[in-house]
């Protein structure tokens, strides 16, 4: 009797033949689609939802953002919630990674289509053991939310709360794959004093949000596996630590509307806030309607740069940050390579990350005249909320709900975009390259 592992179902060449971008957007838009049908049957709401609406949730759910125009603890079902939190789940580890994880354990080899998305989903080098990852993503995650749900569970027992066990799996899940989708109305403004249920929270977050390289790499360092830490996970750190420190204390001094809580609740709800939004998570327990123009801009900053590569957060990551700071110090020092932290950036990361800071600022400009052309809003509140989603935040002062159909569509596709990634979706719609005729005329005066 053969013992030799079986081989994976044989794909097709004209598969293999895509390129990742193509297929890592055309699995996100299949798994939104399933999601909407799903969450569109009879059984799945107490009352009647818009198919515009439950496409909303669904591209919000897969792309763990947070944003929505129903009350999801009330309009529905637990059937819907359960939806909602596969989509999630789905989403915040990357679509291909279920399939991939069963596909390990019983041929116990990645196909090469799989192998090829999975590195595309979680920006992984060109030679890194992706069937290793994939097992230590899949089992890290089941670990994390388990032990923040049983935490959860406890708090929410204690407090006497409704269903503390579905709401303990549902809001550990959501923290850790930073969606911030939520079963109250005004999501942890109830609880913005307790002290436990802010930092399991927060822990969950920070944990999903920083990214699985780096926490590989932490544990790595910690067994004894690696000397030291590798260059990318002191940034992703460095960068996460100070975004923290640096906003609470901002947010501590200048948000108005904390001014008068005592300086350990103040100081609560300010890393909690700012938290959220580094980590795209998402969740707030202060409202957010009525900040102040600063701390406004402050969350939309972190919004779009909090998060790191690999993990379940979206924007465009504290990487790129990094990459960017060590551009224009470099240019300002005269230096001919480009260095952050004593360390050269490789032309082709630094070539990444001007790249999606440049269409990151592209699709901004452009939803922000959509939403002129279409809204009645604050235009503080749009480019808050237009931020929010091209994170995968799902911060909203408010506002959501009230758009238009062309505004919530707006944000779908925001949303989408936000996490497949801006590269990713740009390589993925592109099709047209330079001609020869075109390469002649290479030259360009700036």
């Amino acid at each position: 009797m053969s013992t030799s592992n079986p081989a994976p179902l044989p794909i097709p060449k004209g598969f293999l033949n895509v390129s990742a971008p193509k297929l890592v957007l055309g699995g996100y838009l299949s798994y939104v689609l399933i999601g909407w049908i799903a969450l569109a049957m009879p059984a799945s709401s107490n009352r009647p939802i818009s198919l515009l609406d439950h496409l909303f949730t669904a591209m919000s759910a897969l792309s763990t953002t947070g944003l929505v125009t129903v009350d999801v603890g009330k309009d529905y079902t637990f059937l819907g919630q359960l939806v909602i939190t596969l989509l999630i789940q789905a989403g915040g580890i990357g679509y291909m990674t279920f399939g991939s994880f069963v596909m390990l354990v019983t041929a116990k080899r990645l196909s090469e289509l799989r192998g090829k998305i999975s590195k595309a989903t979680f920006a992984l080098p060109d030679k890194f053991d992706v069937n290793g990852f994939i097992i230590q993503v899949i089992a890290f995650t089941f670990i994390c939310e388990t032990i923040g749900a049983a935490a959860l569970y406890t708090v929410f027992k204690a407090k006497g709360m409704e269903s503390p066990v579905w709401s303990s799996i549902f809001h550990s899940i959501s923290a850790f794959c930073t969606a911030g989708f939520g079963l109250y109305s005004d999501s942890f403004a109830s609880y913005r004093d307790d002290f436990w249920i802010n930092l399991i929270l927060s822990a969950l977050s920070l944990i999903g949000g920083i990214g699985f390289i780096v926490l590989v790499d932490l544990w790595k360092t910690f067994r004894g596996q690696n000397k030291n830490l590798t260059f990318t996970s002191k940034v992703i750190l460095s960068i996460t630590f100070w975004f923290l420190v640096l906003g609470t204390l901002l947010f501590f001094w200048i948000e108005p509307s904390i001014q008068n809580l005592s300086p350990d609740s103040r100081l609560q709800a300010a890393f909690f806030q700012v938290m959220s939004a580094s980590t795209t998570v998402g969740f707030n327990t202060i409202p957010l309607d009525s900040l102040a123009a600063p701390v406004v801009l402050l969350l939309v900053v972190l919004m779009a740069f909090g998060a790191s590569p690999s993990g379940t957060g979206g924007g465009l990551k504290s990487t790129t940050f990094s990459a960017l700071i060590g551009l224009v110090k470099s240019t300002l020092k005269g230096r001919s390579s480009i260095r952050f932290l004593k360390r050269e950036i490789p032309g082709s990361r630094l070539q990444a990350a001007t790249a999606s800071f440049a269409y990151y600022l592209a699709i901004l400009v452009v939803s922000m005249f959509v939403f002129f052309l279409t809204e009645k809003q604050d235009p503080m509140k749009l480019l808050f909320e237009a931020t929010s989603a091209m994170g995968t935040v799902g911060m909203s002062m408010g506002i959501t709900g009230n758009l238009t159909d062309l505004g919530k569509i707006n944000l779908v596709l925001l949303m989408l975009i936000g996490r497949v990634g801006f590269l990713t979706f740009g390589m993925a719609i592109s099709t047209h390259d330079e001609t020869p005729e075109e390469l002649v005329d290479n030259e360009l005066v700036v």
